[in-house]
Parts: structure tokens; sequence; C-alpha cells
């Protein structure tokens, strides 16, 4: 079989007799389930199967940082390039989920979490199915990332930091919420009245503010290849 340029060599995959690959552990509350006597129904289509029908293995790309730093410009144009090699691929932005699935959850630090465990369930059900994730979200909060990591499961989450400098990110300001937020028009705002913990050891540091959104897309799809290879 032919190298994967994502996920290098299937010929190293298990064979499908041993194909009911351990799934991450659950996110969700299992003493809640035993409660309320709900039980988990496996399906028939063993996640080996799926591997050899997409062709990549399943993952999570987080991509956190500023508000204005290039996290969905990175995403889309990454998700092209994945596509465009025929690979099942779909974007998460955060402002886009706070529009229906998250439309109830505001800025607080526990709104925050939330918002952050309903994204990481979706990319979690999403990897489950096959597909690559490009998780977009300013997760400003490491112990969130920890939760959400926790939740996908850690050999498919890949921790992204745009690390776009706040500076950057506020003469861009393509919303206009940083002019809001210094006017006191927007509370907890990340960068500026509310913290952003940047990450300890992320899988890749991206500047868009030292190369075009284009490029960081280039380098973290190439970065994709060499792990999965």
């Amino acid at each position: 079989m032919t190298m994967n340029p994502i996920l290098g060599d299937m010929d190293s995959m298990p064979s499908t007799s041993d194909a009911a690959l351990a799934l991450p552990a659950c996110g969700g509350d299992s003493g809640a389930a035993a409660k309320f006597n709900i039980f988990w129904h496996a399906g028939k289509i063993s996640q080996q199967c799926r591997q050899e029908k997409f062709g990549h293995r399943p993952a999570t790309v987080w991509l956190t940082g500023l508000s204005g730093a290039g996290k969905s410009t990175i995403a889309y144009e990454l998700e092209m390039l994945l596509l465009s090699q025929g690979h099942a691929c779909y974007v998460l932005d955060g402002d886009n989920m706070r529009h229906r699935l998250n439309s109830d959850l505001g800025f607080s630090a526990q709104d925050r979490k939330e918002n952050i465990r309903r994204a990481a369930e979706v990319a979690r059900l999403m990897n489950e199915a096959g597909l690559i994730v490009l998780a977009s979200f300013i997760s400003p909060y490491r112990k969130d990332r920890s939760m959400a990591s926790d939740i996908i499961g850690e050999e498919r989450f890949i921790e992204v930091h745009v690390s776009t400098p706040v500076e950057v990110c506020e003469s861009r300001d393509p919303k206009g919420l940083y002019a809001k937020a210094r006017a006191g028009k927007i509370a907890d705002f990340t960068g500026v009245t509310s913290p952003y913990e940047v990450p300890l050891s992320p899988a890749l540091e991206l500047d868009t503010g030292a190369m075009p959104a284009e490029h960081a897309a280039q380098a973290l799809y190439h970065f994709l290849a060499q792990r999965f290879a």
C-alpha cells in the first residue's frame, strides 16, 4: 500500500480483526449514565474501516490564540489544502459555534469552559466519524485546553499556538473589538481585560505577524505530514 501524504504507511495499521480500536475515554459522566440506565450502543463500522475509507487517521488540530491572531484564516486555508488532497475535514470556528450551539453562553470563566467542553465533544464525534477537525478557539485557559485534550483523546489532540503578538492583533482589529474593549464597552475581553495563558508545550507555534496566514497554513500542513508519516 502506498504512503499517505498526511498519515503515513497504511500497511502499518492494525488488521481489521484487531479493528475494535480503543477509543478515547468518554468525556461524559459515566456515573450519571449508569444512574439513568444509559448504555453505549456500539456501531458495526470499525475505526480501522473508517481510516481505510478516508485514507487518514482522525485528529483535531486545536488552534488557540488571541482574537485577530489569524486562527480562523489558517484553519480555512488548511481545510482547502487537506480537501485538495482528498482528506475529509471540517473547521469548527469559535464565533460560528456561538451563533447556534453555544449561543446561550457568555464570556465568564465558567461559560468559556462550557464553550470549550461542547466544542471538544463535537470534535470528538467528528473524529470518531473519521474526519480531521480544525478547531479555531481563543480558549485562553490552559485547564480548558487540557480538558479538551482529555475529551478528544491525547493521541488525537494537536495543540497549535497562533502566537501573533497582541500589538499586531490590536492593530488589525478586524471586528473593532479591541477598540470597544479599550473603551470599556466589552467586559472580559482576552488580551485586554481578561488573561490569555500561553500554551506551555504546543505541538507547533505560528506567528502571522511574521508570516502570511497562507504560509502558516502550509507550514501546518507540512507539519501534519511529518507527524503522521
